[in-house]
């Protein structure tokens, strides 16, 4: 049922429903520098040498915050990087937790188990990595990479209609309402 509902609306969804995508030429190379930036937050632990997976979704989430108003190009970035970083996380956490309990605390030995779930590791921290330098260096050009399941996602997210975030690079509607300030009751 859920399924039947989720495609009627993408059917009922048309262009006049999305803000139009920039082209490369209409951005500025600040925007295309910053949107490069959120898909290097990856490397954010490297630059602190500690082997904690959290550093990067900490920064991550920093640079989005900060750069998320800039533009809807350089939002769309930040969002697709901080949403891909969720799942590597994940697993890297996963991995640290099962590595201190096997070398530091002795409650498990080392089986095919954890070197399977090394393996998987490894793995999807490469697939990220190249994933990553590949839309870091079409953002930089002002090319959109749709990451599966992020991709979409953010594209909902940032170019929908109803969007209500005023970006610095863009024009508030004529008929945007002003917030006044208003008592606390």
């Amino acid at each position: 049922m859920f399924i039947l509902l989720f495609l009627e609306k993408k059917l009922q969804m048309t262009n006049n429903d999305y803000h139009p995508l920039p082209q490369p030429h209409e951005l500025t190379e600040r925007e295309k520098e910053d949107a490069m930036g959120a898909y290097l937050m990856m490397f954010a632990a490297l630059a602190t040498s500690l082997p904690l997976p959290v550093i990067n979704l900490i920064a991550a989430i920093v640079y989005y915050y900060v750069n998320r108003k800039k533009g809807r190009f350089i939002h769309f970035h930040c969002l697709q990087s901080l949403l891909s970083q969720l799942p590597t996380t994940l697993v890297n956490w996963g991995l640290l937790y099962w590595a201190l309990q096997i070398f530091f605390f002795k409650n498990f030995e080392v089986n095919d188990y954890f070197y399977a779930y090394l393996g998987f590791s490894i793995v999807a921290n490469l697939i990220y990595f190249i994933f990553s330098i590949a839309a870091a260096i079409r953002a930089r050009k002002g090319v959109f990479m749709y990451f599966i399941f992020f991709g979409p996602y953010a594209y909902q997210r940032v170019y929908a209609t109803q969007n209500s975030l005023v970006y610095e690079n863009e024009q508030p509607p004529a008929n945007a309402k002003q917030n006044l300030n208003k008592p606390p009751f």
